[in-house]
């Protein structure tokens, strides 16, 4: 049975103007060509990341509808066309203001919540640090609603049905879910493994017998 801790709306909100904070902490101090560093997201830069993060703080009902129309109904497609266009459009300093005037923001997406928000923050920080090689720690308690969030959701990621056969146990939380050949890691490691960043193969050393 997974047990998962759980984090009333206030608190969440708080959890996630403090992801805000760091990721506007750790932009800060990068360098201009920085910006344009590919990041774990195919296709997109550093700042078309920030973009991304930057736009879903305050997508509206009627933002989304005239996007989707652009993208020909392709919600995917409207998600990344948007985000490069505004970091194509917006020189780095006006993008990181943007992204500090978010801190305080309060406001979800139709049909999301303020744990996807929060996923959203923790998992895109990693895909800038990670290829420029920075350290960037993810909260642990925040990861595990992030992970909850994720494993207790279908799209956009079916981590049960992509991870069929295995069973995720957290080695730094009381957490686990699915059933089958376990893969015992830290709850910020198998946030990144249900998302689809890393993959069961990178893995190797943390897995073990059925379970």
């Amino acid at each position: 049975m997974t047990e998962h801790h759980t984090m009333t709306d206030p608190r969440l909100w708080d959890a996630v103007a403090a992801e805000r904070r760091s990721l506007h902490a750790l932009l800060a101090q990068l360098p201009e060509s920085a910006w344009d560093h590919p990041s774990l997201c195919e296709g997109w830069r550093v700042r078309d990341v920030v973009a991304h993060v930057v736009l879903s703080a305050d997508a509206g009902l009627g933002w989304i509808l005239r996007e989707l129309v652009r993208a020909r109904g392709n919600f995917d497609r409207a998600i990344r066309d948007t985000a490069i266009r505004h970091a194509d459009l917006t020189p780095t300093p006006e993008l990181l203001a943007e992204l500090h005037a978010t801190i305080p923001a309060r406001t979800t997406a139709l049909g999301t919540t303020p744990a996807d928000r929060l996923m959203d923050l923790l998992v895109h920080g990693q895909d800038i640090a990670v290829p420029l090689g920075m350290p960037y720690e993810m909260p642990t308690p925040s990861a595990q609603v992030a992970l909850q969030r994720i494993w207790t959701q279908g799209a956009p990621f079916h981590a049960r049905k992509k991870l069929r056969g295995y069973r995720l146990v957290a080695t730094d939380r009381d957490w686990s879910g699915g059933a089958g050949e376990t893969i015992a890691a830290p709850v910020a490691t198998l946030l990144m493994l249900v998302t689809g960043r890393i993959a069961v193969a990178d893995l190797d050393g943390s897995r073990g017998e059925r379970g």
